[in-house]
């Protein structure tokens, strides 16, 4: 039956609507993102921090924006199945020569989805799976720069890759930073390879730019080998630029794009050549991660829940509730065969909570608008998912009508989750303490109590005070860093009061058992902190090795003034041992 006219018409004219609404918000993205060299170079470090936290919401305005268009002009509601498959057909049409056509796709699903039943989220109406290939979409100008060292010198080359980002400030000693750079680069070799006739170094063309750095990123080829590098860029105390040192191990770069740090701000016109380089030199880190990473969170979420279905799909194991105390606000679950956690709010919290569910969703939100500092993890969150039911334990389903009841609902063969967030999976850091214990393994328990309050001080800097700072809200990395996971009672460190305990007006106050001084909301007293952190002499003698002044007001009354002036710290996300200043014993210090 040939398709009636007049559908085909609206059907045309809805793509185009959600072209040009996909349009409007990448066109915004990247003028945000773009700004970010004249930031770096401006030194304004506050300026970048809000950038970031503005981005995230462009977004769901221009989803907003577009959906209300489409009520307003097609009654979208009401509108036959035929003409949004022929919307879709339509708008893939309009996508050939794109040049983000992957988040065109994911832009046209969150308009989708927020007009027609989730009994329409199949490949028919939405894009389950991409439609328009990502490969060789050409970029004006190109992704990569190359340089041939065996025409210039290797020396000359390197020197070049920093003269072309085009940063307006001078270097402090540009020279001296590459001779570090080679220097590094033998001791890492320990033999240097012959050099081949296809040597050569390519350099992603924007510098990725977070906090106070800009990050060079690139990889060396030379014959069948290739050798991945990352220069972070600095500014010296007295405003000029310096190299601060060279990773080259692919795990420590991979580290940089750990979801427990801020997201990049890159100048890229074609984010999936983005992602394939960067996949090249990063080869385990899931294509997820990696457009999360840049900013796109909303393609990041898609390409995860591409790959969780496929992985349902490749394996036989059931969710489970995750081991480790049960939490008073969430319940978690996990799936063995997947490093991720699934947390959703309970229907009721314990009692001990002063929390909503609008609250904990609004703390959550706050995490991904801070500098993480690599020491909170990034959720994702997805609403109305559906997955099979049969793949859930009958303790695991039992558990979520008990707890979670207004979340949960049947259809067929799947269960529906009305909303949830998924994190990477670790160790709870009390359950890692008590494996390191058992077995005699000073060395652990002195490192991860080291971390925890490592951490603990990182995100005090960054302005977070976690609240509940109870060992098992923390969690161990499997490069044994530790990192926070539960948001429920964060707060601005600077919206909290520090105090310390005054002294009892006279003995009876002092014996009552019962608090003789007045406790607001946001009152904190550190003094308190040695009763639930300090169970077990080991754990005490560590944490008085390294982190005894966190029981002192004074060390976040200090914090907090330090946040008032406006200081923007600097968090390093390699050691400090490798920094260059520290290897050399020459160079910039920040």
């Amino acid at each position: 039956m040939a398709a009636d006219p007049s559908d085909t018409l609206i059907a045309e004219s809805i793509a185009n609507v959600l072209v040009d609404g996909f349009n409007k918000h990448y066109r915004l993205f990247h003028e945000s993102s773009a700004l970010a060299k004249q930031r770096f170079e401006e030194a304004q470090w506050p300026e970048a921090q809000q950038a970031v936290r503005d981005r995230i919401q462009f977004y769901d305005d221009r989803v907003k924006e577009t959906t209300d268009k489409l009520h307003r002009a097609f009654n979208a509601d009401s509108l036959s199945d035929t003409v949004w498959q022929q919307a879709k057909l339509q708008y893939i049409g309009l996508l050939t020569n794109h040049k983000q056509p992957e988040l065109a796709e994911t832009f046209f699903n969150s308009v989708f989805c927020q007009i027609l039943h989730r009994t329409y989220f199949h490949n028919d109406f939405i894009f389950v799976r991409p439609a328009v290939s990502t490969e060789y979409i050409e970029s004006e100008p190109p992704t990569y720069r190359c340089y041939y060292p065996n025409e210039a010198g290797f020396r000359t080359s390197i020197r070049q890759v920093f003269v072309d980002f085009g940063w307006t400030r001078e270097f402090d000693d540009l020279d001296r930073d590459v001779d570090f750079i080679l220097r590094s680069i033998e001791s890492h070799l320990e033999t240097v390879p012959a050099r081949e006739a296809n040597l050569q170094i390519q350099v992603l063309n924007s510098a990725f730019y977070r906090n106070k750095g800009a990050y060079v990123i690139g990889k060396a080829v030379n014959g069948a080998f290739e050798y991945p590098f990352t220069v972070p860029v600095l500014h010296s105390p007295d405003g000029k630029l310096y190299l601060d040192t060279i990773i080259l191990d692919a795990w420590r770069i991979g580290v940089l794009f750990s979801l427990s740090r801020a997201y990049f701000m890159v100048d890229m016109e074609v984010p999936s050549g983005y992602v394939q380089f960067l996949r090249s030199i990063m080869p385990n880190k899931p294509r997820s991660e990696l457009y999360t990473m840049l900013g796109l969170g909303k393609q990041g979420k898609t390409m995860f829940f591409r790959d969780l279905i496929f992985h349902l799909h490749h394996s036989a194991d059931q969710f489970i509730v995750a081991p480790g105390i049960r939490g008073l606000v969430m319940l978690v679950f996990t799936l063995p065969s997947y490093p991720y956690v699934f947390k959703v709010i309970k229907d009721v919290f314990g009692s001990s909570k002063e929390v909503d569910h609008d609250t904990v969703r609004r703390k959550y939100q706050l995490v991904k608008q801070v500098d993480r500092v690599g020491r909170m993890a990034d959720t994702l969150e997805f609403s109305k998912v559906a997955l099979p039911r049969k793949r859930f334990s009958q303790e695991l389903i039992d558990e979520l009508y008990k707890e979670v009841p207004s979340l949960i609902e049947e259809d067929g063969d799947d269960l529906i989750i009305k909303h949830l967030y998924i994190e990477r999976r670790m160790e709870p850091l009390n359950i890692y303490l008590e494996k390191a214990e058992k077995a005699g393994r000073d060395d652990q328990v002195e490192h991860a109590v080291c971390e925890y309050g490592n951490a603990i001080r990182e995100l005090a800097i960054a302005n977070i005070f976690p609240g509940d700072m109870l060992w098992k809200n923390f969690g161990v990395t499997r490069y044994g860093r530790v990192v926070f996971y539960d948001y429920d009672e964060i707060e601005y460190m600077t919206d909290c009061r520090f105090r310390r305990i005054p002294p009892p007006p006279n003995f009876e106050a002092e014996m009552s058992g019962e608090v003789w001084y007045s406790v607001s909301r946001l009152d904190v007293f550190p003094e308190e902190f040695e009763t639930f952190l300090l169970v077990s002499d080991k754990i005490r003698d560590a944490f008085m090795r390294h982190h005894s002044d966190l029981f002192d007001a004074s060390f976040w009354q200090d914090t907090q003034e330090q946040i008032r002036k406006g200081a923007v710290q600097d968090f390093f996300p390699y050691p400090e041992s490798q920094r260059f200043c520290n290897v050399f014993g020459s160079g910039c210090s920040a």
